[in-house]
C-alpha cells in the first residue's frame, strides 16, 4: 500500500479509437482522470491516457476536441508506424482495440517492449500466435490479458455461480445467439469487414463463456455459414455462420450450437439479440437479452440513436439520484479490474515480490492468455472451416488433440488430414 502523499502513476496508451473505444475505455479513461483508481493493497494509482495510435488519427482527433475538461492532454500518433511511436512515448500498459486480425502484430509489439497488455477478443487468430504472446509475456515479466466482458455479464457471473456450487448439474448441451443488425457490418465495421465473419468477432463471447464456466475438454469443432449480403455470394466475407462445439467432461460428451449473424434487419426490436440456453441434468438455464431488459420505444430515435431494447447492464450513461452523472456497467468493469492488476502487480508491495504477484495476477483464468488456448483453439478452427468452405470445400472437421496432432483438419474426400497446429492444446 502506498505510504506517499504522491499517487502512483500507470501511464496508459490505446490502440484503436472505434466503436469499442467510445462505449467502454473512454468512460473508464474519464472516469479515472477525475477519481483515480483506489485499492487498499497499493493505494491511489493515478491513470492518465497519454497517447492513443489509430491508422488515421482523425476519430482521436474528434475525440480531443469534444473530451476537453474531462481527459489529460495525449499524443495521437498514426500511420503505419503509429503503434511504434505509442510505445517510445513512455506508456506502462497498453490495450488493443483494433479489428481482430490486427491484433497480433500490435500485442506482440508491446509485449516485447516489456509493456503490460489488454487486448479485445478473440485475442489472436491462431495457437502459434498465441504461443509467442505467452512466451513474450513471460520472458518480459508483465501481463498479457484479453477482454471477456460478458464473463463480468451478471446473469452470466449468477449462472458460473450455480454451476460452481453444484446447484446445476452437469451441463448436456447448450445454445447461444448474437444477431447484430446490418447497419454494423455496413457502417462502423465497413472498414475492416472484408474477408472477415461474425463468428470470429462474437462467437468468441459464448466459446469463452461456454470453456470458462463448465471447463472440460474441447473435442471437436464443425462450422457453415452463409454469404451474400455482406459481400459476395462466392467470396470470404460472410453474413452469419453457424458452429458447434463438442466438449468431453470425463467420458460424457456435450454440444454446443452458437450462431451469430451482423445482417439482421436494422428495424429488428432487438437490434442486437443475445440469447443463450443450456441444458443440465438437473435444470435449465435460459436468458435472452430482450426478456430480462427494458424495451423503450420514442418517436425518431428507436431504434437508431436510442435501442429499442436496452442493456443497461453493459455500459450506459445514468444521472445518479445525487445529481451527478455517470457511465458504468460491466463493459467498464472489466477494463478497470485490468488497471487494479496491473497495479496490483507494481505498487502492491515491496520490489523483491513483484514476481510473485505477477504469477498471482497471470493465474486468472477468466483473462489471461495462458488460460485462452481452448478459446483461440476454436476460433482458428472456425476461421479454418469457413476458408476451406469458400474454396469450394463445406463440412470440414477440425478435431482436438486428435492422434495426428493438436489442432487437425479432415476434408471430406481427402483421407490425409491436415495438422494445423502439432503440439497439445
Amino acid at each position: 500500500m502506498s505510504t506517499t502523499n504522491s499517487p502512483q502513476t500507470l501511464r496508459a496508451g490505446m490502440i484503436g479509437m472505434g466503436m469499442i473505444f467510445d462505449d467502454t475505455y473512454r468512460p473508464f479513461f474519464e472516469a479515472a482522470q477525475t477519481q483515480g483508481v483506489y485499492d487498499r493493497r497499493f493505494g491511489v494509482v493515478e491513470v492518465p491516457l497519454v497517447a492513443v495510435a489509430s491508422r488515421t488519427g482523425k476519430r482521436a482527433e474528434k475525440y480531443r476536441a469534444t473530451a476537453a475538461g474531462r481527459i489529460a492532454p495525449f499524443v495521437s500518433f498514426s500511420g503505419d508506424q503509429a503503434v511504434d511511436d505509442l510505445l517510445k512515448s513512455g506508456v506502462q500498459f497498453a490495450c488493443v482495440a483494433s479489428p481482430d486480425d490486427r491484433h497480433f502484430e500490435a500485442s506482440r509489439k508491446i509485449l516485447e517492449a516489456g509493456i503490460h497488455l489488454l487486448v479485445e477478443k478473440p485475442s489472436v487468430l491462431s495457437l502459434a500466435e498465441l504461443d509467442e504472446l505467452q512466451k513474450l509475456a513471460r520472458e518480459r515479466q508483465v501481463l498479457a490479458k484479453v477482454v471477456y466482458h460478458k464473463l463480468l455479464d451478471p446473469d452470466h457471473k449468477k449462472l458460473r455461480t450455480f454451476v460452481a456450487d453444484q446447484v446445476l448439474q452437469h451441463v448436456n448441451n447448450g445454445y447461444c445467439s448474437l444477431l447484430e443488425p446490418r447497419s454494423i457490418s455496413g457502417s462502423q465495421f465497413a472498414e475492416w469487414i472484408q474477408g472477415r465473419n461474425p463468428g470470429t468477432y462474437v462467437a468468441v463471447h459464448y466459446i469463452k463463456l461456454i470453456d470458462f464456466t463448465f471447463g472440460g475438454r474441447l473435442k471437436t469443432v464443425t462450422a457453415t455459414g452463409q454469404r451474400g449480403l455482406v459481400g459476395p455470394a462466392d467470396g470470404p466475407t460472410w453474413d452469419s455462420c453457424q458452429m458447434r462445439l463438442i466438449y468431453d467432461f470425463g467420458g460424457r460428451e456435450a454440444a454446443f450450437d452458437i450462431h451469430t449473424s451482423w445482417v439482421t434487419p436494422d428495424n429488428f426490436p432487438g437490434y442486437v439479440e443475445q440469447e443463450v440456453q443450456f441444458r443440465f441434468d438437473n435444470g435449465i438455464w435460459n436468458g435472452h437479452s430482450r426478456k430480462r431488459g427494458v424495451e423503450c420505444t420514442v418517436e425518431g430515435k428507436t431504434p437508431g440513436s436510442i435501442k429499442t431494447t436496452l442493456n443497461n447492464h453493459y455500459s450506459s450513461q445514468f444521472l445518479e439520484p445525487w445529481g451527478e452523472r455517470t457511465q458504468r456497467g460491466y463493459g467498464i468493469e472489466v477494463l478497470e479490474r485490468f488497471v487494479r492488476e496491473v497495479a496490483y502487480v507494481e505498487y502492491g508491495g515491496s520490489t523483491d515480490r513483484r514476481n510473485a504477484r505477477l504469477a498471482e495476477m497471470a493465474g486468472q483464468a477468466y483473462n489471461d492468455l495462458a488460460a485462452d488456448r481452448q478459446t483461440v483453439a476454436a476460433v482458428q478452427a472456425l476461421e479454418v472451416i469457413l476458408a476451406r468452405q469458400a474454396a469450394g470445400h463445406p463440412d470440414c472437421v477440425v478435431r482436438v488433440n486428435d492422434p495426428a496432432g493438436g489442432l487437425v483438419l479432415y476434408t471430406p474426400g481427402d483421407a490425409r488430414p491436415e495438422i494445423l497446429y502439432a503440439p497439445a492444446v
